[in-house]
């Protein structure tokens, strides 16, 4: 991806920006039908072009990841890095948020009424832990990736990325097959991404002019917080991630991802986002195609971060505008359940508020309180999103480097020979 991509894209975001803000203060009025027939569909056509690629990018990604792999036990090892580090880092982003809303105190007692005014928070019911974990396996593959069922499409990509692995020669042709896939899909994602300056400049127009002035203010505080939290969780967790595990500059990092995290801030979805996430990971961070194809993905569902974040200042948040305390134990669980829920979030746009909804429930926060942030979300989710996968980035680079080299008996790549 070309560094004049990236500038179109900061630059389509800062006018989006401007262009939204400004109509929502001086022509309120001719914002909607604008929004109707303008803005709305260019991020539209734009996100839809780049969802059409997640469920191929996916499943041709971990196939040829496990496959490449070859050893079940680097298999088991690398999936054991990857998991364990995203529940660590999740861990580590959730504390982070709750001290930092405990110390700055960003809810008032007395602004309960505006829940009323927005029209509140009809919270959907998160699946059970038992449901999710046996909903892993698809009853039919077809159908799981028709409707976009992310955890489903992964555990049979894994299982198929298995069997190539095991059979190994036996399998060539159809491994080629998939190698060959891969380079259409990733050819294809370097075409559409040249709609994403345009893109972008409908998602940020449409959304600062749907929030305007009064919602931004309202939540100020909340808003600040929760920015100053996510940027800190990059930089320091992640940037200690890439300098002392991965012997890489933080800097060097950064700089080569912004292109994606611009992207991901537009979508406000790591799955959309994944496609171009992992081709600058292989290509400008120098991950192998078999670690990247196999972290990246999974990382995308199960990395969530940046809605840990959220989750953390607006539980404290919510609980401080009702002037109710927060015992540790109630802390504790909202640690433990914003952790295990992440394990089943998908990554799309609006799922943190539905996980938030089952952490306000469990410590006896009302639900329609979500409605207080809602002007917002919409801004922060961009916000999180570009956490998130940032996140995805810097382990599969740490995976990359602590392990070894394929040998002379893994598959390489078609591309490679």
């Amino acid at each position: 991806m070309k560094s004049n991509l990236t500038k179109q894209i900061i630059i389509a975001l800062v006018l989006g920006l401007l262009v939204g803000l400004g109509m929502n203060l001086y022509t309120p009025n001719l914002f909607e039908p604008v929004d109707t027939y303008f803005f709305a569909p260019l991020g539209d056509i734009f996100l839809r072009l780049i969802q059409m690629m997640v469920v191929p990018i996916v499943f041709v990604s971990i196939v040829l990841g496990t496959a490449g792999l070859g050893d079940p036990k680097k298999l088991g090892r690398i999936g054991g890095k990857t998991i364990g580090f995203f529940l660590i880092s999740t861990s580590i982003a959730i504390v982070l948020a709750m001290s930092a809303a405990l110390i700055v105190q960003p809810g008032e007692p007395g602004i309960i009424e505006t829940v009323e005014a927005e029209g509140g928070f009809e919270a959907q019911e998160a699946p059970s832990v038992i449901d999710t974990l046996v909903n892993i396996i698809p009853t039919n593959p077809i159908d799981a990736m028709v409707n976009g069922e992310m955890l489903q499409i992964i555990f049979f990509a894994i299982f198929v990325g298995f069997g190539l692995a095991i059979l190994s020669k036996k399998t060539d042709r159809i491994y080629k097959l998939f190698d060959q896939a891969f380079e259409l899909v990733m050819f294809l994602i370097t075409i559409i991404m040249y709609t994403a300056p345009f893109g972008a400049f409908g998602l940020i127009a449409s959304a600062v002019g749907g929030a305007g002035l009064d919602a931004i203010a309202s939540m100020f505080q909340y808003f600040l917080v929760v920015l100053f939290v996510l940027i800190l969780h990059a930089i320091i967790t992640y940037g200690s991630v890439v300098k002392f595990l991965a012997k890489k500059n933080p800097i060097w990092f950064f700089k080569n991802f912004a292109p994606v995290m611009s992207v991901a801030f537009g979508t406000a979805s790591s799955g959309a986002t994944l496609p171009v996430s992992m081709s600058t990971a292989q290509k400008r961070l120098g991950v192998r195609e078999s670690v990247s194809g196999f972290v990246q993905p999974i990382g995308a569902t199960i990395n969530m971060d940046g809605t840990a974040i959220m989750q953390g200042v607006a539980t404290v948040f919510i609980a401080q505008v009702y002037a109710q305390s927060l015992s540790v134990t109630e802390m504790i669980t909202v640690v433990l359940i914003a952790v295990l829920a992440s394990i089943g979030t998908a990554g799309v746009p609006g799922v943190g508020l539905i996980m938030l909804a089952m952490v306000l429930d469990q410590v006896g926060l009302p639900v329609e309180a979500i409605g207080l942030i809602l002007g917002v979300d919409r801004l922060l989710d961009m916000t999180r999103t570009a956490v998130n996968v940032t996140g995805d980035a810097a382990c599969a680079l740490w995976v990359n480097e602590t392990e070894e080299e394929p040998e002379e008996n893994d598959r390489p790549s078609v591309s490679q020979g």
